[in-house]
């Protein structure tokens, strides 16, 4: 799905190296994000973070959603906290935590790490917790726009 909507970061850009900081070498802190031409028709937005190249298929680091339409950016570091003051909920990632956990892989080449935006013509009525498959099912039904950022990260 191509729209208009864009995703960037102020860490790094896309296809470059995500910075030690937001990984479980460094803080293991979530970078800032910031988004822009989030369609009209959105009532809410859900950020998922991924490895496609993990060695036991894809790997879910973040899980973030019914995140306010007119919210345009995460700070760095959102807290480990399954509801947010700000209305997003974090779900768990597949190190079982909530919240963010970073880059991690094994020693060897790069991983790449896919931040997802979508844009969704519902609110979602959830708890906090969910996975990104229970996520990926909602968006699949309700995305009406998608955004990207892919970062890289290898531990040598």
């Amino acid at each position: 799905m191509a729209g208009n909507m864009t995703l960037v970061s102020p860490a790094f850009d896309s296809g470059e190296s995500i910075p030690v900081k937001h990984t479980c070498d460094g803080d293991n802190v979530s970078p800032a994000l910031a988004w822009h031409n989030v369609p009209d028709g959105a009532k809410s937005l859900a950020l998922i973070c991924d490895d496609p190249d993990a060695p036991r298929g894809t790997w879910s680091h973040w899980v973030l959603y019914n995140i306010p339409p007119d919210r345009t950016e995460l700070p760095e570091g959102v807290p480990a906290e399954g509801e947010l003051g700000w209305g997003g909920l974090q779900g768990r990632n597949d190190f079982g935590n909530i919240g963010y956990g970073g880059p991690c892989p094994p020693r060897g080449p790069a991983h790449r790490y896919f931040f997802r935006l979508a844009a969704l013509d519902v609110a979602l009525d959830l708890g906090p917790g969910l996975t990104r498959q229970q996520i990926l099912n909602h968006v699949a039904e309700h995305r009406i726009d998608q955004a990207e950022l892919m970062g890289r990260y290898s531990r040598r």
